[in-house]
C-alpha cells in the first residue's frame, strides 16, 4: 500500500502515523519489530530517489511525511524516556542496515550529537543497541569518514568492557577499516586475556603493552564472583568467532601463540592446576575452580586455535592440560566431550604432526590417550561412553595412516571394549560403537593385509556379520542407521571384495533393509544401491563410467546385459519399485532417480520406449506394475509374489519395465509439494462452486 503516494497521504493525514508510533512500544516483540520495518519502508519510500542531498542537515528540505518520522526520532532521542530512546535507536539500526542511500548520511549528521551523548549516560542502558547501530553503519560506505570512526573509537573507550568487546569483534571482522581503529578494537578484545596472564604472574605474554589501556574496569569484572565467569565466557565466545574467520580476511594479525598461552592459563585456573602469585590471580582462581561454563568456552577456543603453529614445549603443556581434564573424575560429560574434541584437533594439526616426528614423544602421548580412553569406555555414564567412541572414530579416520597410531591402538584393549559396546543398553552408544567398529575394520582391511585371513582377530567379515545382525534385530533406529552408513562407506572405499563378493554383500543388506520401518535406513540402503550400480558399471566398462572405457573386443550389449543380470540376482529391482510406493517421499524420490539412471544406461534413452502398455500381451505383469506405481504411497503393502505376474529377478521383464513405465512422469509427481492440489486453481474453483451451491451448509470456508 505505502508504495503509492495517495496511501502515504492518507496515513499521514488520517492519524495512522500516530498509531504506528504508539505501536513502537508494543509489549509484543513481533509487533514492535514489524513497526520498525514498516517505518523504515515509509521513510525510504517517502524520501524516494528525487531528494537532492544538501551540504548539511540544516539545509535539507525533507518531504512532509519523512519530516514527520525524522521529527519523531529527534524528539524521542531528546526525551527523558529510556524506552523512547531505545525505540528510536532500534529504528535507526534497522534503517542503516537496509538502506545505504546518500540521504542517510544527512539524516545521521542531524542526530549524531544526540547519539554520541548516550555513550556517557549509564541511565539509558542502551549500550547494546548502540553497538548494533555502529556496526550497521560501519558496514555502509556512506559513513566512511573520520568523524564516524572517531565516534567508534570513543565508543570502544567509553562502553562497558562487555559491550565494547562486542563492538570490537564486529570491527575486526570488517576488512575496510582504518588501521588505528582496528588496533584499538584488538586492544579491547585482548585486554581481558592480558589481565589473566598478568594475574597468573606470567613473565611475558606478548599480547599488549601495559600502557596501551587502563585495565582497572576489566580487573574489577574478573575479581567479582558475580561477573567473572559471565565476562570470560563472553570474551571467549568473541574470540572463537574471530578465529572462525580465514586469516586472509582478517584486517590484523592475531598473536596466536600468546592467545594459546592465555587460554591454557584459563583452563589451569579452572582445574585448580595453577597457583598464582598475585592477589588478582588468587581471586580469579577461587572463582573459576570447577566452573564448567568457562571450561567449555575455553576448550572451544583451544580447538579453534589448533591451526596455529606452536613449539614442542607448548605442545607438551597443552597435552598435559587436556589429559588432566580427560583423567579427572570431576570432569562432567559435556566438558569431557569438548576435551576430546580439542585433543582430536590438536593430534591432527600440523603442529601435532611435527610433534609426532619424534617417535618416543608420539608413543608416549598415544599410550596416555589410549589409557584414558580405555577407562572412559567403561564409564557408568552413557554420555561419556558415547563421547569416547566418537573420539575414537575421529582418531581412526584421521590418524590411520600413521603406523605408530595403528600399532598402539591394536595392541590396546580398545578394540575389544568397543566390540563389547555393540551390546550396550543405550542405543546412542550402540550406534557410536557400530561406527567405531566399522572404521576399525576398514583400516585393518586396508593397512593390515593379514587381517583378511578368516581366522584373524580383526577380520572384516566377522565385523560385517555382527553389523548385519544389528541391522536385522536392533529395536532402535540409531544403530541400524549407523550400520547403513558403515556399509555405504565400505562400498565407497572398495573394501567389500571381488565383484561376486560385493554382489552377495549388497544383496544380503538389501534383503534386510528393504523391510525396515525407518525411512532413513531405507534411504541409506538406496544410497548403497546407487553406489553399487556405479561400481558395477565401472567393473564392466560401460560408457557412463568415463574412467573405465569399453573394450572394443566385447560387444556393448553383453556389457549391458551382465550388470542387468547381476542387479536382478541381487533383487535390486524389487526393492527399487517397492520404494517408489513408499509413504516417505524422500525414499520414493531416491528410488526414482536410480531407476532413471538405469533406464538411461540400459535403454540408451531417458524417455520411454515406443512400445506402450497397450501392445503388451494380455495379463502381462507390467500392466499391474504401472497401475500400482501410479497409486504411489496409497499402496499399503507392495505385493511381490508371483500372483501379479512380475518377475523382478528376470532381466527381460525388468528391461521391459524400464522401457515401458514413464519414470519421468513419476519423478515429476514425487517432486510435487504436499499442498499442490489445494493450492491449484482447480481446487479454488471447486471450493467456490461448492460454497455457492450449498450456502447454508458452508457459511465459512475452512481455507
Amino acid at each position: 500500500m505505502v508504495q503509492h503516494q495517495s496511501a502515504l497521504h492518507f496515513i499521514c493525514s488520517g492519524g495512522g502515523i500516530d498509531v504506528i508510533f504508539v505501536l513502537q512500544g508494543d509489549p509484543s516483540l513481533f509487533v514492535a519489530s514489524a513497526v520498525h520495518r514498516l517505518l523504515v519502508h515509509l521513510l525510504t519510500l517517502s524520501v524516494g530517489s528525487k531528494l537532492i542531498v544538501p551540504l548539511s542537515a540544516k539545509s535539507c528540505d525533507w518531504p512532509p511525511f519523512a519530516h514527520m518520522i525524522i521529527k519523531h526520532i529527534e524528539d524521542s532521542l531528546q526525551s527523558n524516556s529510556a524506552s523512547h530512546v531505545k525505540q528510536s535507536l532500534k529504528l535507526l539500526t534497522s534503517l542503516f542496515s537496509s538502506c545505504q542511500a546518500p540521504w542517510t548520511k544527512v539524516l545521521w549528521l542531524g542526530l549524531a550529537k544526540h547519539v554520541e551523548s548516550f555513550l556517557t549516560e549509564d541511565s539509558v542502558q542502551a549500550q547494546h543497541i548502540l553497538v548494533d547501530l555502529l556496526l550497521n553503519m560501519a558496514r555502509s560506505p556512506v559513513f566512511y569518514e573520520d568523524s564516524f570512526w572517531a565516534l567508534v573509537t570513543s565508543a570502544l573507550e567509553r562502553l562497558t568492557p562487555v559491550q565494547s568487546s562486542a563492538l570490537a569483534v564486529g570491527i575486526l571482522r570488517l576488512y575496510l577499516c582504518p588501521q588505528a581503529v582496528t588496533i584499538k578494537a584488538l586492544t579491547v578484545l585482548l585486554l581481558p586475556l592480558e589481565c589473566i596472564l598478568r594475574a597468573a604472574s606470567m613473565e611475558y605474554s606478548g599480547l599488549l603493552d601495559e600502557s596501551v589501556s587502563d585495565p582497572s574496569a576489566v580487573e574489577s569484572l574478573l575479581s567479582s564472583k558475580s561477573s567473572c565467569a559471565n565476562f570470560l565466557c563472553h570474551i571467549l565466545a568473541h574470540l572463537e568467532e574471530l578465529l572462525s574467520v580465514e586469516r586472509a580476511f582478517l584486517p590484523v594479525n592475531l598473536p596466536y601463540a600468546s592467545l594459546l598461552c592465555s587460554v591454557m592459563t584459563i583452563l589451569l585456573f579452572c582445574n585448580d592446576l595453577l597457583i598464582p602469585a598475585s592477589p588478582l590471580g588468587s581471586k580469579i582462581s577461587q572463582i573459576l575452580v570447577n566452573c564448567f561454563r568457562v571450561q567449555k568456552s575455553a576448550l572451544d577456543v583451544l580447538a579453534a586455535l589448533s591451526d596455529c603453529k606452536c613449539t614442542d614445549t607448548a605442545m607438551r603443556s597443552l597435552f598435559d592440560i587436556l589429559l588432566a581434564y580427560l583423567e579427572s573424575p570431576n570432569t562432567p560429560p559435556t566438558v569431557l566431550k569438548k576435551s576430546f574434541k580439542a585433543m582430536s584437533k590438536w593430534l591432527m594439526s600440523s603442529s601435532g604432526i611435527s610433534f609426532f616426528k619424534n617417535k618416543q614423544q608420539a608413543e608416549k602421548i598415544l599410550q596416555d590417550v589410549f589409557l584414558v580412553l580405555q577407562k572412559r569406555l567403561c564409564s557408568p555414564c552413557w554420555e561419556v561412553r558415547d563421547s569416547s567412541l566418537e573420539f575414537l572414530t575421529s582418531l581412526i579416520r584421521n590418524l590411520a595412516d600413521r603406523s605408530e597410531f595403528r600399532q598402539s591402538l591394536l595392541s590396546s584393549e580398545i578394540p575389544k571394549l568397543t566390540e563389547n559396546l555393540l551390546e550396550d543398553p543405550e542405543s546412542y552408544v550402540r550406534a557410536s560403537a557400530v561406527t567405531a567398529m566399522g572404521h576399525l575394520a576398514f583400516i585393518t582391511y586396508v593397512f593390515i593385509p593379514e587381517s583378511r585371513v578368516a581366522g584373524s582377530q580383526y577380520n572384516k567379515e566377522k565385523t560385517a556379520a555382527k553389523l548385519q545382525e544389528i541391522l536385522s534385530t536392533d529395536p532402535e533406529v540409531f544403530p541400524r542407521r549407523a550400520v547403513m552408513s558403515i556399509f555405504t562407506m565400505w562400498l565407497k572405499e572398495s573394501c567389500t571384495g571381488q565383484p561376486e563378493e560385493t554382489e552377495q554383500f549388497v544383496s544380503t543388506v538389501v534383503k534386510t533393509a528393504a523391510h525396515d520401518l525407518d525411512w532413513e535406513v531405507k534411504l541409506g540402503c538406496l544410497e548403497l544401491v546407487q553406489i553399487f550400480c556405479t561400481y558395477m558399471f565401472c567393473q564392466f566398462g560401460l560408457p557412463e563410467c568415463f574412467y573405465a572405457p569399453v573394450s572394443s573386443a566385447v560387444p556393448s550389449s553383453i556389457h549391458q546385459y551382465e550388470p542387468l543380470q547381476m542387479f536382478c540376482r541381487a533383487n535390486l529391482f524389487s526393492f527399487l519399485f517397492q520404494s517408489l510406493c513408499d509413504c516417505d517421499k524422500p525414499v520414493g524420490q531416491k528410488a526414482c532417480e536410480i531407476l532413471l539412471t538405469l533406464q538411461s544406461q540400459f535403454c540408451q534413452s531417458s524417455t520411454t520406449d515406443s512400445q506402450g502398455t497397450e501392445d503388451l500381451p494380455a495379463g502381462h505383469g507390467i500392466h499391474w506394475l504401472q497401475r500400482t506405481l501410479k497409486q504411489g504411497s496409497l499402496v499399503q503393502n507392495f505385493p511381490t509374489d508371483d500372483g501379479n505376474g512380475v518377475d523382478f529377478q528376470d532381466p527381460e521383464s525388468m528391461m521391459l519395465a524400464l522401457r515401458t513405465i514413464d519414470l519421468v512422469e513419476l519423478h515429476s509427481d514425487l517432486n510435487k509439494g504436499s499442498g499442490y492440489v489445494e493450492k491449484s486453481p482447480q481446487s479454488l474453483l471447486e471450493d467456490i462452486l461448492a460454497t455457492a451451491g450449498t450456502v447454508e451448509e458452508n457459511e465459512a470456508d475452512c481455507y
